[in-house]
């Protein structure tokens, strides 16, 4: 039997055994936190990130995660306010591990469904930093393109965000186009992405929004989002890949397409989505060759897909409501939105109504519907828009 000695000894040695305490440290490190805080008024990025002393920055946020260690969930808490995202946010832990039931969340303190939330209430992103003129390590030929979170990491969820564009002209000079991913994901390996009960918006004009989530991989999830005045919403981006979907979502006055499949399976659960008022609601891709992808960066500017009708893949739309679109499917690449009109002979029309008739969405800003198809119509009882709960 061990005495109290010998007992404290093979403690220690199992501590450092088990990376909590290197040889020579006199006490155990402090357990990894499960949540940090910012908050864009009353944080200091010195602080220690807990409720009562945020931090300030997201980027901030995202570094303490990724030098944290262990396992667990851990959460980032963004409480309302007006966030100037002045450099990516890399979300890279490399020596914590994620899984689908612990997760690493980055969300709005209140989420929509909460009682005291309303629109106002909604962390709001604004994107500042200095745009690059490369885009993912390579030279940009269009001028520049800048990553507002760059997630390379599996079992990833944003939640409750408002996401706003950048404010610069978009083509200064003719040839260029500055772009704004909002959030990316580029590496193929990863998987599970949700992106839930967002707020993407963008003005041609003032603040362009180029894409506001582009991911490789597989299951991205995207659902109860509304998308705005952006130039394309979702990009699923690797051909082949599996477990998508979009869900839930109203995508209103999108310059470029309301959804975008790089020859992604037909397993891509779509359903409940309005699209209206778009120029296209859907865009059409063959698998991407490696170079090519929404940034213009190799392939042929505006070339349609390559596929043949025996090779498209096909694609259930269910409970959905496509309305005033300038059409409803359109094929190609590249980031200048030269695009093939094509029939939507590869979508299947479930429960789905397509009319020529505009959606009217709620103006009163002071409703909590704000943004969403007005109540009562026949756009809001699909059900798309922020609420995870139906109204009453």
């Amino acid at each position: 039997m061990m005495n109290r000695r010998q007992a404290v000894k093979a403690a220690f040695q199992a501590t450092v055994a088990a990376g909590i305490l290197r040889p020579g440290e006199l006490a155990a490190q402090p357990a990894a936190p499960s949540e940090l805080w910012v908050n864009p008024a009353a944080g200091v990025d010195t602080n220690s990130g807990v409720k009562a002393m945020p931090l300030r920055t997201l980027a901030e946020a995202a570094r303490r995660a990724n030098q944290s260690a262990g396992d667990g969930a851990m959460t980032i808490f963004l409480t309302e306010g007006i966030y100037a995202v002045g450099e990516t946010t890399l979300l890279k832990p490399e020596r914590r591990a994620f899984t689908k039931t612990e997760r690493l969340t980055i969300r709005a303190e209140l989420l929509p469904d909460d009682p005291e939330w309303h629109t106002g209430r909604m962390p709001t992103l604004i994107h500042t930093m200095p745009l690059p003129k490369t885009w993912n390590g390579r030279p940009d030929p269009l001028g520049g393109a800048a990553d507002g979170m760059m997630i390379e990491t599996s079992h990833v969820s944003i939640q409750g965000l408002k996401i706003l564009g950048m404010p610069v002209v978009e083509t200064p000079k003719p040839g260029l186009i500055q772009r704004l991913y909002a959030i990316n994901r580029m590496r193929r390996d990863l998987e599970d992405l949700e992106v839930a009960q967002c707020l993407f918006i963008g003005d041609d004009l003032t603040n362009p929004n180029h894409v506001t989530i582009i991911a490789n991989g597989n299951g991205v999830n995207v659902h109860h989002c509304i998308f705005r005045g952006v130039k394309i919403s979702v990009v699923y981006w690797t051909g082949g890949s599996s477990g998508h979907a979009m869900r839930n979502c109203f995508c209103d006055g999108v310059y470029g397409s309301g959804v975008w499949t790089a020859g992604i399976a037909g397993d891509f659960d779509y359903r409940n989505n309005v699209i209206a008022n778009c120029n296209y609601a859907w865009t059409y891709q063959a698998e991407p060759p490696a170079l090519a992808d929404a940034g213009g960066r190799g392939g042929r500017q505006g070339a349609p897909t390559s596929a043949t009708p025996q090779e498209l893949i096909h694609y259930k739309v269910v409970d959905s409501y496509f309305a005033n679109n300038r059409r409803l499917a359109g094929s190609g690449t590249g980031a200048r939105l030269e695009y093939a009109d094509m029939e939507p002979s590869f979508l299947e029309l479930a429960g789905t109504k397509v009319t020529d008739q505009p959606v009217v969405f709620e103006r009163d800003q002071t409703k909590r519907n704000y943004l969403h198809p007005v109540a009562g119509s026949e756009a809001a009882k699909i059900g798309a828009g922020l609420f995870l709960k139906p109204s009453a």
